[in-house]
């Protein structure tokens, strides 16, 4: 990724958080809306969202570490614990 890519991504992320933090209480299906929209544009980037996650989280569930997998989903993907539970579990 070049610089002016990384600096688009950047300023395309701000803005979405500036957005979502004057709506205040915006939804949750509004959220995974935009979560879906901006994984779209990075992957068209050629930016992999969550790359080699997967694999960092089934070797840590392997490993006997479910708790730590879902919290390493939960602080990569934003999302809170029940679906990070039900994403780990679903691996």
């Amino acid at each position: 990724m070049n610089l002016e890519t990384g600096l688009l991504v950047a300023i395309l992320v701000l803005v979405l958080i500036t957005l979502f933090a004057r709506g205040g209480g915006s939804s949750t299906t509004h959220m995974r809306s935009v979560e879906r929209k901006l994984d779209l544009i990075l992957t068209n980037l050629g930016i992999e969202p969550n790359q080699g996650l997967d694999k960092q989280l089934a070797d840590l569930v392997r490993s006997g570490q479910k708790i730590e997998a879902i919290k390493l989903y939960r602080q990569q993907a934003g999302v809170g614990l029940k679906e990070a539970k039900q994403y780990v579990e679903g691996l």
